[in-house]
């Protein structure tokens, strides 16, 4: 019998004494050592002593939280030069740069943990997104973030995209603890006529007011007009009566490649097309956070304010995204897939202009957000993220030692994995990976997992999709260090199998925590041709569509205006 100690990493994460007793079989944990585990970092702490993080000595920060979809690694200016975001790369330069900073590898999954502060694993969201027929969304019995917030005294708002599931009217984002909402619910719309599309004639209108359709705003670009409402929210609210929290959750630079003509010329020399659109777009968010950013100064918010900047998952290459040298891609559990850009700016860090290299997960945001507004984080059972404004701020040592990326049951098993190939610990067939320390560990089927050059080529994509082509055959473990190999070039499985039977166990312990998945079949009843031509919660509420039907005839006329969009 072996008894490991480890930080606690699952449900109550915050409770202070972090001991956790692994038994297995000897046979299965050959080799492994209190020793051991030296080289991964555990023991060069004390964990019996309580983190005490201190609470800041300036009045509650206002805080606005910017996130882009799909943005890739390479895809601003200070990792990429060919990219002209000059408002980032000031804001990121004046405050700390996360250059080890973690998120997941689609979209719903990046969003729930940020508003939740859990693992995928620990919310039955493992598996894939939450698609717009189908009925789920975050877990009732959960308070989330912005909730939280509220109950902190926050005025709480949030502006763009939502993607965490509105089958109910309890699951809107007006119901899970903002005051107001203005955006879109479903995974991709156009940016200009707002139709997303979730198959083929399944397209339906998607802005909305609140817990209403927003009808009338075709035509308005939809980058300009969030960061619009954002610099309203900030006019109307008086910034010495209570702070504000503003989520703004920028659609861009997700596909449709579409952006206004005049951000498209400066990138004109670029030879493939679906690269020049998406840096337009990626020059359009840039701006739109420079006007985000004037606001806060013109109505007195800047000094008192945190801006923290995050993508939500890696980019997509097949569509302008770039994550080189990153291996990988979004959706995929390689580092292109969830080592994402992030940044704080803010007037209150002690130590600015600098980049940091602690290692920091999506998670992380809400303990911390939760501690700046003065709210009890170590009475909040449940969390996976830790409080990092310490390390953030003061570069003190991170709390967070690893990372569960994922494990998810449902996802295409590997066909050479095993419980044999886990060495009687784990059926590598399972899709999971994990982070220990410096050490990465994939199973399963992580994903397309090549490297992808900066795709400036004309004749997109043949002449330079080949160039880093890398096929493994029969494989369905790897274990990296990714300290030393950020680019997962040098697989250390067979090398290593010490480190690899560690990491297979913290998936063991990790996958005691799970909930079950959750992730329903498609219901007909959440068509837009049955509910008014829009994407609306279709259960429950049926006394109240009366008045949206009303409305929506007013604009029938327009309709034939929109162009359908199937892209996800």
């Amino acid at each position: 019998i072996f008894t490991a100690y480890f930080r606690e990493h699952h449900i109550g994460v915050q409770h202070q004494k972090c001991i956790v007793h692994l038994t297995m079989t000897a046979a299965a944990l050959t080799a492994l050592s209190v020793m051991s585990l030296l080289s991964l970092g555990y023991l060069s702490q004390d964990w019996t002593s309580p983190n005490q993080v201190e609470q800041p000595n300036h009045p509650r920060p206002h805080i606005i939280f910017i996130m882009t979809d799909d943005q890739g690694f390479n895809d601003i200016g200070y990792h990429n030069r060919d990219i002209h975001t000059p408002t980032l790369d000031k804001l990121a330069a004046e405050g700390v740069k996360l250059e080890n900073y973690y998120i997941q590898p689609i979209c719903t999954p990046s969003r729930s943990q940020f508003i939740t502060g859990r693992y995928q694993i620990h919310t039955g969201l493992q598996h894939s997104i939450i698609r717009s027929r189908q009925p789920s969304c975050l877990p009732f019995d959960l308070r989330t973030l912005p909730q939280r917030l509220q109950e902190a005294g926050y005025a709480t708002h949030m502006v763009g995209k939502w993607h965490l599931g509105f089958y109910k009217r309890d699951c809107l984002p007006t119901r899970r603890g903002f005051h107001t909402y203005f955006g879109s619910l479903t995974g991709s719309v156009d940016y200009y006529t707002y139709k997303s599309c979730d198959g083929p004639g399944i397209c339906g209108y998607d802005l909305h007011e609140g817990e209403r359709v927003a009808w009338g705003q075709g035509g308005r670009y939809s980058t300009h007009l969030y960061a619009q409402r954002v610099r309203k929210i900030l006019a109307a609210h008086d910034p010495s009566s209570q702070p504000l929290f503003i989520f703004l959750s920028f659609q861009a630079v997700h596909t449709p490649l579409q952006s206004p003509r005049e951000y498209i010329y400066p990138y004109r020399q670029m030879g493939n097309v679906f690269r020049r659109k998406y840096a337009g777009m990626v020059s359009v968010v840039d701006e739109a956070v420079k006007n985000v950013t004037y606001a806060l100064r013109k109505y007195g918010y800047y000094k008192n304010s945190i801006i923290i900047f995050s993508t939500d998952n890696g980019g997509q290459p097949l569509f302008g995204g770039s994550n080189w040298p990153l291996r990988g891609r979004k959706g995929t559990y390689w580092e292109g897939g969830v080592r994402g850009i992030g940044f704080v700016h803010s007037p209150l860090l002690r130590r600015r202009k600098r980049v940091s290299k602690a290692l920091v997960h999506i998670t992380d945001w809400y303990p911390t957000l939760v501690g700046l507004a003065g709210g009890n984080v170590s009475q909040m059972d449940g969390l996976d993220g830790y409080d990092m404004w310490e390390t953030i701020s003061s570069r003190k040592e991170s709390p967070r030692l690893e990372i569960l990326h994922n494990i998810d049951p449902l996802y295409n098993a590997a066909r050479h994995g095993s419980l044999k190939n886990g060495y009687g610990i784990w059926n590598t067939a399972v899709q999971a990976a994990v982070r220990v320390g410096d050490w990465k560990l994939l199973t399963g089927n992580p994903g397309y997992g090549d490297w992808i050059p900066p795709q400036m080529l004309g004749n997109f994509p043949e002449s330079w999709w080949n160039l880093e082509r890398h096929t493994e055959a029969k494989k369905s473990l790897w274990l990296f260090n990714v300290a030393d190999d950020p680019y997962e070039r040098y697989d250390l499985a067979e090398r290593r199998p010490d480190v690899v039977k560690q990491l297979l166990a913290r998936l063991v312990f990790y996958n005691r925590t799970a909930v079950p998945v959750r992730y329903p079949a498609e219901d007909p009843r959440a068509d837009p041709r049955r509910n008014g031509g829009a994407w609306v919660p279709w259960e429950g509420d049926e006394e109240n569509w009366e008045a949206f039907y009303l409305r929506k005839r007013k604009v029938k006329k327009q309709k034939r205006k929109f162009s359908i969009n199937l892209l996800m």
